[in-house]
């Protein structure tokens, strides 16, 4: 199931099974949808949602199908609905380029400022997206440290600076054997000390999690990939994972 399709098969909650994880010992949990919940502080991340990803390609004279932006607030309305959290961290790149604020729709807008009414909301700086988002509330930020960990956009490429690393920019993905058939997924990438989160927006693609760009990052020892499915997670040790 791509990221789009899941915009029109949301699950009822008490039909998910969510992956119980720690990150250097702070409790976690891995949402089917994209979405890592901290139990402790009540606080949502979720990454790489290139809002207005079809526009910004239509004002280059690519057209794309218009409704990224909708069906990826469509799935960070369902988990802020489902975990009711105090902060939302958005973890860089929520908007495909610089003009993506400004050009929302109004209703779109209205459904973001709706979200984030009543609770804390930062927007990580991201590589497409280095502004605070025209027109919007909340604080934008090159890092964030809480619950003992720090939350930025793109993963430090020194393993041992960045243990309690939350990151994105990756979009990892990756491949396993399912019954006798290759099957590829979005997933959380993690070892323990660290995690780079899949990308939550619906028309974003995936970097296989055995891609050079991700050698160094972890220990493959103890590295794991979360999956998304579309009513679970499903953990699977990194030596198992296909190319």
């Amino acid at each position: 199931m791509n990221r789009a399709s899941a915009a029109q098969a949301l699950i009822a909650d008490e039909m998910i099974q969510t992956a119980e994880i720690e990150i250097r010992d702070t409790p976690a949990v891995c949402d089917p949808l994209g979405a890592l919940y901290l139990p402790e502080s009540t606080t949502l991340i979720v990454s790489d949602l290139h809002l207005e990803k079809g526009a910004a390609f239509a004002r280059r004279g690519m057209m794309l199908p218009p409704y990224d932006t909708a069906q990826t607030l469509k799935l960070v309305t369902a988990v802020v609905s489902r975990y009711q959290p105090a902060c939302v961290i958005c973890l860089g790149d929520s908007f495909h380029d610089r003009e993506g604020a400004a050009a929302l729709p109004p209703s779109s807008q209205d459904q973001l400022s709706g979200l984030m009414s009543g609770r804390d909301w930062y927007w990580i700086a991201g590589n497409h997206d280095p502004d605070h988002p025209a027109g919007l509330a909340g604080d934008c930020v090159s890092e964030l440290y809480l619950d003992g960990l720090c939350f930025r956009h793109e993963p430090l490429q020194t393993a041992g600076e960045a243990v309690g690393e939350v990151a994105g920019h990756l979009h990892p993905a990756a491949r396993v054997v399912r019954r006798g058939k290759g099957v590829r997924r979005p997933c959380f990438a993690t070892d323990g000390r660290r995690m780079i989160m899949p990308s939550f927006g619906v028309t974003t693609g995936g970097l296989n999690l055995r891609n050079n760009a991700f050698r160094g990052l972890f220990d493959p020892q103890q590295l794991t990939a979360h999956l998304l499915g579309r009513d679970r997670i499903y953990s699977v040790a990194f030596e198992r994972l296909i190319g």
